[in-house]
């Protein structure tokens, strides 16, 4: 691959995708980057012979997010989820710059079985859906060149005691998502992707590498997904 990647963010997927890729990085820990300040933009560029800026990327893929999904403080979300998105699409579309947007497939939360990218995605009632929704719609209305995927990752081994018995998605490890997203980004592919693998329960994901993981199902909450399933008949079609 002949283009030239920034990752943003130092979470789960940004470090395994620059483990895998050693490509350039901001982080919000080390470089006191924040998608919500434009001031610290001048990370993700560098000075031309003494004068003037120049992005030197011809990707920007961000990967942050603000993922404290049940916390009920709304401009929490609304600041990084959508605000910041909103920053990092302007900067993108200003330098010519390719936006590569890391969301969630908990935008499908109570929508459709198996949801496509064609069809509506329904939020659940939580901010972290919503304002992530909004990002979403920000790109695809306002972006000139990107690349939007709506995935779930998890860290291996599995880390908690319990999981989900009643949840049912694409989700998997942060390796395997990573490596999908990899090929994409590769094979220069544009517009909105489901990314994951084949469907699971959370549990069921779970024992594969933590073999004391317990099942649970939990009382009913319309804030928390149950069923995340998509469609990716698309990604499989596009990395054939």
């Amino acid at each position: 691959m002949n283009s030239k990647v920034l990752v943003l963010g130092d979470g789960l997927l940004a470090s395994e995708i620059i483990a895998q890729t050693k490509w350039d990085q901001v982080s919000r820990k080390k470089d006191s980057f924040d998608i919500t300040d434009t001031s610290t933009y001048n990370k993700m560029t560098q000075i031309v012979d003494g004068a003037g800026q120049s992005c030197p990327y011809d990707v920007i893929l961000n990967c942050i997010g603000y993922t404290d999904t049940y916390n009920p403080k709304r401009e929490e979300h609304w600041d990084v989820n959508y605000r910041g998105v909103s920053n990092l699409v302007e900067f993108c579309n200003y330098w010519k710059v390719k936006f590569v947007h890391i969301s969630t497939d908990y935008v499908y939360t109570h929508s459709v079985v198996n949801a496509s990218e064609q069809d509506v995605p329904v939020h659940a009632g939580n901010w972290y859906s919503y304002t992530k929704l909004l990002g979403d719609g920000h790109v695809q209305l306002k972006s000139n060149d990107y690349l939007l995927i709506r995935t779930t990752h998890k860290p291996t081994p599995f880390p908690y005691p319990k999981a989900w018995l009643d949840q049912v998605g694409n989700f998997d490890y942060a390796q395997n998502i990573s490596e999908l997203i990899l090929k994409l980004i590769e094979n220069k592919s544009s517009g909105l992707f489901n990314v994951g693998t084949e469907s699971k329960t959370m549990y069921d994901l779970a024992k594969r590498t933590n073999k004391d993981v317990l099942p649970v199902c939990e009382e009913y909450d319309k804030t928390r997904p149950y069923n995340l399933t998509m469609n990716i008949d698309k990604l499989n079609k596009e990395l054939s």
